[in-house]
């Protein structure tokens, strides 16, 4: 592959790293643009979108016919990581998870009249959604096979029975999509559908406290009790429901390194200013080789990641599924911005520890990176079996048609 941008994504990348630089980074100084959960206050981030809406630097992942910029995969992977220079950046383009994968996948499989209905909304920024599939034991985390949550048809509607949790978004959102069982096929089993937050017959029972700062919307649990969605609200076919989760996941499980790759290059930003003028015993922390060490192998893991995101970006533009690609840029990522961030704090000492810096907020949210979207050793297992069917081909290069 060749690893320069064409001029389009370039510019759209230059734009969105002076966006960062001159509108977020500035405002994460400012204590009164946090809400209580430590992301960006509701007020302050419509006027930071209305601003990105009018530099056209909305929506970057959708087709412009549904209203986006349309880029390409490695355009996103280069745009997305600028973006998540700042703890604020993926919310205010309207690029964060969870209505990035959910925009993406509706664009994908929705009919006309759904996007109109499910994903117009979203993408132009008047409501958010949220993807509800993860249930407590002993339903399904990594292993959707394991639904209990139940559809079951009545005339041309179908009645929802289950309980789900740490559901992203939910308390926030308006559009949800719901993966639920319809049957007791291995493989065409699960369905999904569409629903909104003022339909009957569920409810969120609470916002799951957790251990770093939250996305808008929190991480909830819900239950459901008699809601009857019509099957017009269906997505893709009857049993499609798995299929749709990879389609979706897929991506999304990408965009995850593509924003933590940006919040790892923010804490060495904010190291290496910080060494540089920082003196101790007479020289700067940066003239000490144990910190030239320290910096020198979190810039060449970021650098490692970079390259294995870009690589699986490239082969999803290519029409390849990049299923061991995309689990070994989000183990090896997901490693990398803890292992960033933690070097950053220890070059900074307590300032690092402290609030003056986002440094702290960056170690509390990712913890999360090793978990989200299947844990980095279901992730193993993906590319472990991948080597066990294609032994050496397994690191195969690939060839110009």
């Amino acid at each position: 592959m060749d690893f320069n941008l064409n001029p389009r994504n370039e510019s759209y990348r230059k734009r969105i790293r002076d966006f960062v630089d001159q509108e977020l980074l500035p405002l994460e100084q400012n204590a009164e643009a946090y809400d209580e959960h430590e992301n960006i206050a509701p007020d302050y981030l419509e006027k930071m979108r209305a601003k990105a809406k009018q530099q056209g630097l909305w929506c970057l992942q959708i087709p412009e016919d549904l209203g986006g910029q349309g880029l390409d995969i490695v355009g996103m992977a280069a745009c997305y990581e600028e973006m998540n220079r700042s703890i604020f950046g993926p919310v205010v383009f309207n690029a964060a998870a969870p209505d990035d994968g959910n925009m993406t996948v509706l664009g994908k499989v929705a009919t006309k009249a759904q996007q109109e209905r499910w994903l117009k909304p979203v993408v132009e920024g008047r409501v958010r959604s949220s993807f509800v599939m993860t249930e407590p034991a002993p339903g399904c985390g990594s292993d959707p096979g394991m639904m209990q949550t139940t559809a079951t048809r009545k005339g041309d509607r179908w009645v929802i029975q289950g309980h789900k949790h740490f559901i992203t978004g939910a308390a926030e959102a308006s559009h949800f999509i719901l993966i639920a069982r319809t049957s007791d096929d291995t493989r065409k089993g699960l369905s999904a559908f569409l629903f909104h937050k003022d339909d009957p017959g569920w409810e969120i029972v609470r916002r799951i406290p957790i251990m770093g700062p939250e996305e808008h919307g929190g991480h909830c649990e819900l239950k459901f009790d008699g809601l009857e969605i019509p099957d017009e609200n269906r997505l893709m076919e009857v049993g499609d429901g798995l299929k749709l989760t990879q389609i979706r996941l897929g991506t999304a499980r990408l965009t995850h390194c593509m924003r933590w790759l940006g919040l790892a290059r923010r804490s060495l930003e904010i190291a290496t200013e910080y060494v540089d003028n920082r003196e101790s015993f007479g020289q700067p922390l940066a003239q000490r080789e144990g910190v030239q060490w320290l910096l020198g192998e979190a810039a060449m893991e970021i650098q490692i990641g970079r390259l294995l995101t870009m690589h699986a970006a490239w082969k999803l533009d290519q029409g390849d599924f990049a299923r061991k690609e995309v689990s070994m840029a989000k183990v090896a990522v997901a490693d990398t911005l803890h292992k960033a961030v933690d070097t950053a704090i220890q070059l900074c000492g307590a300032r690092g520890y402290s609030k003056d810096t986002p440094l702290e907020w960056i170690y509390r949210y990712a913890r999360q990176a090793r978990l989200v979207d299947g844990a980095s050793e279901v992730h193993k297992m993906v590319f472990s079996k991948t080597l066990l069917a294609e032994r050496t081909d397994f690191w195969h290069w690939g060839v110009e048609a």
